[in-house]
Order: structure tokens, then sequence, then C-alpha cells
């Protein structure tokens, strides 16, 4: 499976809108961070995890031509506002697949209401195919998930795995049964948001913590702010098998 990093940034993106501070001027590419999402890619199957308000511009960066659905973590809106740019695929391919908690389903909802209409639906707006997900195991293509419970801070999330690859973001608490479902994964990606604590997101050193507990062969952090630091200076702190992940990074699991 290929995996694609859309975005790796924080809810505000890096740089930030009128930000003097040193890492949003940074002129390195890796330190342009879009909204965080992912693209998964295995034989013909082609899918995303979640889908924000940089989705039209990451499907252009990465000459996208087709997906098969969208898994969402939660409902926030740097993983939800992005829908309305599905219509291009829509367009081509017809109904949308779309996976979520039955609260996530209905905030979208209430935020695209023009896209759920039943009567007289505008002609523009795309149809979607909606799958309400549990914590039971469910398939994608040929492909069994698990889906994995975090929290954030208390807002329920879902990190997903597909067998030794696991995808976690927004994660402040992994209760121990849930760690449980990510023992023996090989590659992990996992938000750690930056060096200081906060409130709502694991930091570098939580989420250093997290991988010595599952052993992965490699971690992948994401969802990443300024305040992290220079993502070159950071990833020469950072353990063995342990990378800052940056836009358009692609890797085979």
């Amino acid at each position: 499976m290929k995996v694609t990093f859309l975005g790796t940034g924080t809810s505000q993106g890096v740089p930030i809108i009128g930000s003097e501070h040193p890492v949003c001027l940074s002129k390195d590419p890796k330190d342009k961070r879009l909204r965080v999402s992912v693209l998964l890619e295995w034989e013909d199957y082609s899918y995303v995890i979640d889908c924000g308000p940089d989705f039209r511009q990451q499907m252009l960066a990465n000459n996208v031509k087709k997906i098969d659905g969208i898994l969402y973590t939660h409902e926030h809106n740097d993983h939800v506002v992005g829908l309305d740019d599905v219509r291009p695929f829509y367009f081509r391919q017809g109904n949308i697949s779309t996976y979520s908690h039955k609260r996530v389903l209905e905030s979208l909802k209430h935020r695209f209401e023009y896209v759920f209409e039943t009567e007289n639906k505008y002609p523009g707006a795309p149809t979607l195919d909606t799958n309400i997900i549990d914590d039971s195991p469910f398939m994608l293509g040929n492909k069994e998930v698990v889906p994995v419970n975090v929290y954030h801070p208390e807002l329920q999330v879902y990190g997903f795995r597909f067998g030794d690859f696991a995808y976690v973001t927004d994660a402040k608490v992994i209760p121990d049964q849930e760690l449980d479902k990510l023992k023996g994964v090989k590659t992990l990606v996992l938000n750690a948001l930056r060096k200081e604590e906060h409130r709502s997101h694991l930091s570098l050193e939580q989420a250093i913590d997290v991988v010595d507990i599952l052993k992965p062969e490699k971690a992948y952090f994401t969802h990443i702010s300024h305040h992290m630091g220079f993502h070159e200076e950071v990833q020469k702190e950072l353990p063995e098998g342990i990378y800052l992940a940056y836009d358009n990074l692609q890797i085979e699991v």
C-alpha cells in the first residue's frame, strides 16, 4: 500500500496567515504544511482519510484522478470542510462513499444540508453513499480496517489500522484497550503537535512515549504546528526510526 501525506499541519496550517514566526517564514518546503490528511492506494483502490479545507489543492498537487471513498476521523473543521470539493470525482464516478461515526455524519448533514437534500436537490451537488462505522472492523475493498478510539481530549476520534499500518491523529488520550489494537503495527502515523504540553493533542514527548510502547519499525508524526520548530532541526533530534512527516511524502507499507 502506498501512503501519501496530503497534509501534515494543524488546524491553521503552516504558515499561519499573517504570522511572523520564524517557521512560518521558512523557505524550506518541508515547513509548509496543509491541513492533515492522507491518501491510501493499493491495487486499484484509492481512499482518503479526512477531507479538510485544502482538499482541492491536495488532489491537484498529487494528480489524484479517482477516490473510492473518504474515511472521517472526526467532525472538526480541518478534517471535513473540503467535502464540497469531491464534486469533480462525483461527476466522473458517481456517488462518493463515506465512512464515519454516526455523530460525524449528523454534523456533516447540518453543515452541508444541500448535499443531503432529497427533494429538489441542486444538480451540481454531490451525492454520498454514507456508511456508519462503530468499533467493529469493516472492509474497504479487500482490506480489513480496524477502528481505534482515541480522545481529543474528551471528543471521540477514530484512528484506523490497515494490517501492519495504522493512522492516528488528533489524539490526546489513547486508552489501554485501544493501544492493544495497535500492537504489532510496523508503520505508525501519529499526531505530535509541538514540544510543549497541549490540552487536546499529544506533544512530541508524549508521541514518542506511545511509539516506545508500540515499538513499530517506523513511526511518522503528523498534525504538526509551527511551534514544533524547523523540520530539519527537529528531525535530527528524533530517535532512530521516528520521522516528521511532511506534505507530499510518499511511503510504501
